[in-house]
């Protein structure tokens, strides 16, 4: 018997949350430049029950660190890193969080990032050992 893996079909779902991972990592990276280039120093949302105000360029240099880093990661996803599919799951999960801060501003958006977000991780955790060649 030989030790290595037959791929099944389940390794497009590693192959989804890689590509994912880039194109998510990407328009983080475009957020987080755009907050950093923006004028506004601050930016303030109110609703009915809620105030929302924070930093802009702080939460630009947060999205353009954490948008390199999935760009970077979900290359060696592709690659079959076995390291970089738990980095990736922990990087994944923060920007979930992050999105949640975002949810009263942006409703429509940040629920669209964080439906992916939980496909990533079920992509990664339950198939991405078969990404492994």
């Amino acid at each position: 018997m030989s030790d290595t893996q037959e791929r099944t079909g389940w390794a497009g779902w590693g192959v989804f949350a890689g590509i994912v991972l880039i194109i998510a990592g990407a328009f983080d990276a475009l957020l987080g430049l755009t907050a950093i280039l923006a004028p506004a120093e601050k930016f303030i949302a109110a609703g009915d029950a809620y105030l929302l105000l924070f930093n802009v360029a702080g939460w630009g240099w947060w999205h353009l660190i954490i948008g390199l880093a999935l760009v970077l990661v979900g290359i060696f996803v592709l690659r079959g890193a076995t390291w970089a599919r738990v980095i990736a799951i922990i990087l994944v999960a923060i920007n979930a969080i992050s999105q949640l801060a975002l949810l009263g501003v942006q409703p429509w958006w940040s629920l669209a990032v964080l439906a992916l977000d939980v496909v990533v991780i079920y992509a990664l955790t339950v198939h991405g050992k078969e990404l492994k060649s």
